[in-house]
């Protein structure tokens, strides 16, 4: 670009400068540029688009000039003398290059190597007829499996139950390869030509070879992005069945170099009984396998089903004894409200969440079923119209996700019930035999008054945390107020636990009201009272039993588990959340995140300039132009054209972003976790394959062919 610059000005005493001199020596006029080459983007900055080029220039007006006289004349050079001087600096370019050629071809043959002593001279050697036959043949193993990793087709064909004996069926591998061979594949073609038709062409061992490393090559290209953008977090979703083993889907969190943060799916790590186990396989897997820093880490969140909750907080433990920073949090894509339930270690709770997401599914998959549950919420709800559209409105989403999910329920359970029943008793062939006996267990599990009482006092010890959860998903200024609100909730919660049998007594009542208006008799489950049919002395009340074993033990652990989530480091991280302008506005620019920041210091480029940089920070946003906006999260504010002026501010809104409990602005930045969704939905258990999983995912990035033969090459031999 410098020197069609110094073309068009016809400044020949400038040619032989190289870009770096005349970047740092010269400088051209604007009135040189069109204006469609000139970006204003402030009315303070003017900068130039990536291709600008001046056109613009008088040659004539300095002839008269009487001024111009004592300035440095424009030698105006014939096409001739441009022609010469441009096939001169050709000629010299190539006598370069191949000097530079000539050396490298000399340094390749003196180079030796040391090792043991022993001279041994590196040269490229020529494949072979033979090699390169080997490796087209291996690319085009390749290009089928990522093929059927991309298109979701899993392996296996037809079992081998189906099949008559005698009878051979290639798999899906197999007709793919021989379809390909059909259209035309040479290479595969004449490796094949003299098989026997009734043999397999590739080994499960070797597609499982080859598998492997398909997965590790398109996991490394985002590794690679994650290890360039230094920080990043790790979040775990809920443990999942692959082909009959438990599994663990592990999602990175990073800032890309446009950026902008993101959420991406790395894999699947085998799940452990063992919580001990579990957090060093964890560990060496990150680490040792993939290859990450995990003194990068800086946050870790696992979304789990009931009954993992306490195993995944182990992990989470003995990560944080390695590395302080890696500061455990909720996660954004989960309400804190359905994260602490799932997180009760009570059994009564974990089945009750189970079979609140069996009756949500059962209605999910029939729309004939969700229309006569309308038909009775209209009875039911007739005379609060409002009311019951509401509650519809509500049933056609993923209402077992939301922050209020038992207060739903319990407005939902005479609806739900009735119309089980319905399904369940009808004698015509409406309903399926399917649909007709899982509406029959549902509400047998619905109408238990175990299942009752739980819901109710759900319902009750979370309506304290609710209103908390719903800012923690909310705007950056939510998340930042809702942060400082916390100490009042524990209060509150604190304040139940003293008043724990005052409390319990209207929960109880108001489940026992709830089972009369459905008909279930108030009674004490029947596995206790079987465990105490020889105990005589017994006096145990409903009431009573269920204050012990549920109420007390739940109020305990919210506390626990908001305290453990909400340690000191990640409230000061968010209190940190005041340096997005927006917060800062609200708080009248009167804020003070050095004191907070203090945990982030050696992630910074130049800690001992930060409070001064801290001061022009707010200085800039305080004093802004009337009709500038303040940025109102951190995605705007990254994407400031002068934010790369507050190193400091720059590093830490980064770090702060990848934070798990900080939503990922940009929706098309999480479709990590959306596709690891629609795999597991779309995919049979069994066809499930972890390695084929990560291709599927992760369809849209590039893939290496070359590299994925090279590497099979050395890896087997």
């Amino acid at each position: 670009r410098c020197q069609r610059w110094v073309e068009n000005c016809r400044r020949a005493d400038l040619e032989d400068k190289t870009p770096d001199q005349l970047n740092k020596h010269y400088r051209l006029c604007a009135k040189h540029f069109e204006t469609s080459m000139i970006c204003r983007s402030s009315p303070y900055r003017t900068v130039l688009r990536d291709n600008a080029v001046p056109t613009i220039f008088d040659l004539t007006s300095h002839l008269n000039n009487p001024h111009s006289r004592h300035r440095k004349r424009i030698k105006e050079l014939s096409e001739d003398e441009i022609r010469t001087l441009k096939q001169q600096k050709i000629d010299e370019a190539f006598e370069r290059e191949q000097a530079t050629q000539e050396l490298n071809e000399n340094n390749e043959q003196n180079t030796v190597s040391e090792e043991g002593g022993e001279e041994q001279e590196e040269k490229v050697v020529p494949l072979t007829l033979e090699e390169r036959e080997n490796k087209d043949y291996l690319k085009s193993l390749f290009e089928i499996l990522i093929l059927m990793g991309k298109q979701n087709i899993p392996l296996d064909g037809h079992s081998v139950d189906e099949l008559p004996e005698g009878i051979f069926t290639s798999d899906n591998f197999q007709a793919l390869l021989e379809y390909r061979i059909n259209a035309g594949d040479e290479v595969l073609r004449k490796r094949f030509e003299m098989t026997a038709v009734n043999l397999e062409y590739c080994s499960k061992t070797q597609q499982k070879q080859m598998l492997e490393i398909c997965e590790s090559c398109v996991r490394e290209e985002t590794l690679r992005e994650v290890r360039d953008s230094h920080f990043f977090s790790i979040v775990t979703d809920e443990v999942v069945d692959i082909a009959g083993e438990e599994h663990l889907p592990v999602l990175v969190r990073f800032v890309d170099d446009s950026h902008n943060l993101r959420e991406e799916f790395i894999g699947f790590l085998p799940y452990e009984a063992d919580p001990e186990i579990l957090a060093v396989k964890f560990h060496t897997t990150i680490t040792e396998k993939w290859g990450l820093n995990m003194e990068y880490c800086r946050g870790q969140a696992y979304i789990v089903s009931s009954g993992f909750a306490s195993k995944m907080k182990v992990v989470a433990t003995r990560l944080l004894e390695k590395y302080p920073q890696a500061v455990y949090t909720l996660c954004s894509s989960c309400a804190l409200n359905v994260w602490l339930a799932k997180s009760v270690p009570v059994v009564g709770v974990s089945i009750a969440l189970g079979t609140i997401e069996e009756v949500c599914c059962l209605f999910n998959q029939s729309p004939q079923l969700l229309v006569e549950l309308d038909n009775t919420i209209s009875v039911l709800f007739q005379n609060n119209e409002e009311k019951g559209n509401e509650l519809k409105e509500i049933c056609r989403s993923q209402w077992t996700g939301r922050h209020d999910t038992f207060e739903v329920l319990v407005d939902l359970m005479q609806a739900l019930v009735l119309c089980l029943d319905a399904v369940s008793s009808d004698s015509s062939v409406r309903w399926n035999n399917f649909i007709a006996g899982r509406a029959f267990v549902l509400s047998s599990a619905l109408t238990d008054f175990d299942f009752i009482v739980t819901i109710v006092i759900l319902k009750n010890v979370l309506s304290f945390t609710r209103a908390f959860g719903k800012n923690l998903q909310g705007q950056t200024s939510d998340v930042f107020f809702a942060a400082s609100s916390l100490t009042a909730v524990l209060h509150s919660l604190n304040e139940v636990m003293e008043n724990i049998e005052v409390y319990h007594e209207f929960w109880f009542e108001e489940a026992t009201n709830l089972a009369t208006k459905l008909d279930v008799q108030i009674k004490l489950p029947g596995k206790f009272r079987r465990a105490q049919q020889g105990n005589l002395d017994s006096e145990v009340t409903s009431e009573n039993y269920y204050k012990e074993i549920l109420s007390v033990p739940t109020v305990e652990h919210i506390i626990q588990e908001l305290k453990d989530i909400f340690s000191e480091q990640h409230l000061k991280a968010l209190k940190c959340l005041s340096l997005v302008p927006s917060v800062m506005g609200q708080l009248k620019f009167n804020t003070s995140e050095e004191h907070h920041a203090d945990m982030y210091k050696n992630d910074l480029p130049n800690p001992d300039t930060l409070s001064a940089e801290l001061h022009c920070w707010r200085i800039k946003w305080k004093h802004r132009g009337k009709d500038i906006e303040l940025p109102a999260t951190i995605y705007e504010a990254l994407h400031l054209p002068d934010i790369k002026f507050f190193p400091n501010v720059y590093a830490l809104l980064k770090v702060l972003c990848i934070l798990p409990v900080m939503k990922v602005e940009n929706e098309k930045y999480e479709i990590g976790r959306k596709r690891l969704k629609a795999y597991l939905r779309n995919t049979l258990t069994e066809q499930r394959s972890s390695n084929l999983a990560l291709l599927n995912i992760n369809f849209d990035i590039k893939h290496d062919l070359d590299l994925m033969v090279d590497t099979y090459i050395k890896l087997y031999p």
